[in-house]
């Protein structure tokens, strides 16, 4: 089942921050958001994580609205809440009372029992010349490559 559900990811993720730790969370989720999902209808590119009350919640993730779903269907664009054990939770809160440390979504994907996952990462923001020496390693990798063949 996992192998041909689609996988969601954040590809500025990697560009624009430096990427410390990862978690992966459960998701609360409605069955028409599921449906959505399942479909691959979804960006978590503009979307943030946000610790509130020792719970944590995503906002800004968009899940296109299911056209069978009528008015059972859900808000696109509403905070939907993650799963992560207590300790994990503690661990997050402290690391992110330091100056200059977010928590970002990375992919959104299907594990192997179906139920859908969140993998969200504790993130750095990069200068501008981190991000150039990125896409220079990035070139001459390419280039090694072709070469290579």
């Amino acid at each position: 089942m996992s192998d041909q559900s689609p996988v969601i990811k954040n590809r500025k993720a990697a560009y624009e921050y430096h990427l410390m730790q990862t978690y992966t969370a459960g998701i609360v989720l409605t069955g028409t958001e599921v449906k959505s999902l399942r479909t691959g209808e979804a960006n978590i590119g503009d979307a943030y994580c946000l610790l509130e009350h020792d719970e944590l919640f995503i906002r800004n993730m968009y899940i296109k609205e299911l056209k069978q779903a009528s008015h059972y269907n859900h808000d696109p664009r509403r905070s939907r809440k993650l799963l992560l054990n207590r300790s994990e939770l503690k661990k997050i809160s402290v690391k992110l009372k330091e100056k200059g440390i977010t928590l970002i979504p990375v992919q959104l994907f299907f594990n192997e029992n179906g139920f859908v996952k969140l993998e969200i990462a504790l993130a750095k923001g990069k200068k501008n010349y981190d991000k150039r020496e990125d896409v220079k390693k990035r070139d001459v990798e390419r280039e090694l490559r072709r070469v290579g063949d």
